[in-house]
């Protein structure tokens, strides 16, 4: 079922202009060597600390929380529809997080507008699984994806990713590793031995309240 649209969304994104950062959707209307516009992360958060990041994070509850509890860590939550990526701004905004915003782009987008080598942890939680054939290239463990991911993180950086999908589950695990990622930490179902720091996301608290077993994995690049 289609979102309706949230009222005066437009005066509320940029009521929240220090928090909502809006990159331009035509940028591959452009040339190669035009189509960068990137953050500089140190003028956006005033200090250098680690950044983390959540690709699809919807209406924000995850990478908010993420922020009140790791102070020193600089958090940056992407999603592609406005009319849900204001739940979170305006929360951040009302709460006075200083080390949290929010990116309204879709992934394709971030190897343009974000710097190399700069995150230090990619969060994909509850991702949509494109369950049919035709649209895998679009979900966003596909290797596309996971080249504009090398490009973005550090040398010692995760990738963490949640689903209750089954079938992306084994997608991811498969793609990951053929793209040169291994794997840790992997299971089938995580509340089985739920971790003491686990925080939950919107769609996860749906799930397991419906009794789906949440699966996880952490994958990195391996050094030589």
């Amino acid at each position: 079922m289609r979102m309706r649209r949230k009222k005066n969304i437009d005066s509320r994104i940029n009521a929240c202009d220090n928090i909502v950062m809006q990159k331009s959707s035509d940028i591959y209307r452009k040339p190669e060597s035009e189509r960068y516009d990137v953050i500089n992360l140190i003028e956006l958060f005033k200090n250098d600390n680690p950044l983390e990041v959540e690709i699809g994070c919807g209406k924000g509850k995850f990478i908010i929380e993420k922020a009140k509890r790791n102070k020193n860590v600089n958090y940056i939550g992407v999603e592609i529809i406005n009319n849900v990526i204001i739940s979170g701004a305006e929360v951040a905004k009302k709460e006075g997080l200083n080390n949290v915003k929010f990116l309204n782009v879709g992934a394709e987008i971030l190897q343009y507008v974000l710097p190399k080598n700069s995150i230090s942890k990619i969060y994909l939680n509850f991702s949509c699984p494109y369950p049919k054939k035709q649209y895998a290239n679009h979900r966003l463990t596909y290797s596309y994806f996971l080249n504009i991911y090398k490009m973005l993180m550090k040398s010692d950086a995760e990738i963490i990713m949640k689903t209750d999908s089954d079938s992306l589950f084994e997608f991811s695990l498969e793609s990951l590793v053929e793209n040169g990622f291994t794997l840790k930490n992997v299971t089938d179902d995580l509340y089985s031995n739920l971790p003491s720091d686990n925080i939950q996301t919107e769609y996860e608290e749906k799930f397991v309240s419906q009794g789906k077993k949440i699966h996880k994995l952490e994958a990195y690049i391996k050094e030589d």
